[in-house]
């Protein structure tokens, strides 16, 4: 989506000034993993619109091949549209029923191109916006397991999108299929009634998870695997910019760790570290540092690279 953030705080009502840029989970965390070094790809539809021009150039130019986004003639790229307001999250308004991401299908994946990835990212959003994204999830994910390929979800509950009476199966299911999956505490809640991270954890790797990274906010994370469990503590951002994208962030880091090689508590470390650094800027994605800056926040400067 092209997100239009507010100049000024306060009611949108009595805004009159935006500045441009660019939002979305998966792209998010393309852009992040690009700045760290990895070469990404990203799947999308886009509106054949100056909106839709604008988002692939921005995220082309960020490094991520955008080789495979589909231009739609007939659907119009989404909006998001920031409410803001001092020191608390913002307000977010979507304008994307019937955009061109929403009308995407199972026939805008490129499953050769699916099977040259070590990672596959998908998260809840994409599930929320029509059944044909739903299904084409569902095939990017069995295809991948099919084909050795690691898949990483953020279950990413947005409840302006579906009920989560809706999400929730939905949602459950998918982590059955997944490899690594980013829940938050409240996404825990809702889905499982619980907010323990201990138990948020055992319940999904009873699900066939293989790891799950449960985002304490500034807390850090809780990392558990069926033969290892890791309380790995956070950053402190005294005063945060913007708090968007700073899950997006933490999941790059996490899943930039493991293609790294490194453990499992620096991962979660770098993890919790990439998030931290997104909340430093105001904007979606503007805030993920490259390997050098997030060394230098972490205060490392060898290991990481190992």
């Amino acid at each position: 989506m092209v997100l239009f953030n507010p100049d000024s705080t306060g009611p949108l009502r009595y805004v009159h000034n935006f500045s441009k840029s660019i939002a979305g989970a998966e792209s998010n965390v393309a852009i992040a993993l690009a700045r760290l070094g990895h070469d990404v790809g990203w799947f999308s539809k886009l509106g054949n619109d100056e909106f839709g021009s604008y988002i692939k150039s921005i995220i082309r130019g960020e490094g991520v091949d955008v080789s495979r986004v589909v231009v739609d003639s007939e659907n119009n790229t989404g909006l998001l549209f920031k409410e803001r307001f001092a020191h608390v999250d913002p307000n977010v308004y979507y304008y994307r029923k019937n955009s061109a991401a929403s009308n995407m299908t199972i026939e805008d994946l490129d499953l050769d191109y699916i099977r040259s990835a070590k990672i596959l990212h998908v998260t809840g959003i994409t599930l929320a916006l029509s059944e044909n994204t739903r299904q084409a999830v569902y095939k990017a994910v069995e295809f991948a397991k099919a084909n050795n390929i690691l898949v990483s979800f953020d279950p990413n509950i947005r409840l302006k999108l579906w009920s989560i009476d809706k999400a929730r199966p939905t949602i459950l299911d998918i982590i059955q299929m997944t490899d690594i999956v980013f829940p938050g505490k409240e996404e825990g809640k809702l889905l499982l009634g619980t907010d323990n991270p201990k138990q948020i954890s055992e319940a999904f790797l009873n699900m066939g998870c293989k790891t799950v990274a449960t985002k304490l906010g500034k807390e850090g994370c809780y990392i558990t695997t069926k033969h290892q469990s890791e309380e790995v503590r956070g950053y402190t951002v005294e005063k945060p910019e913007d708090t968007v994208g700073a899950g997006d962030g933490f999941a790059a880091g996490f899943l930039s760790g493991i293609l790294k090689g490194l453990s499992l508590r620096e991962c979660g470390q770098l993890a919790n570290a990439v998030g931290a650094m997104a909340t430093l800027v105001r904007g979606d994605m503007e805030g993920f540092p490259t390997l050098d800056q997030v060394k230098k926040f972490m205060g490392i400067e060898e290991h990481i690279e190992r």
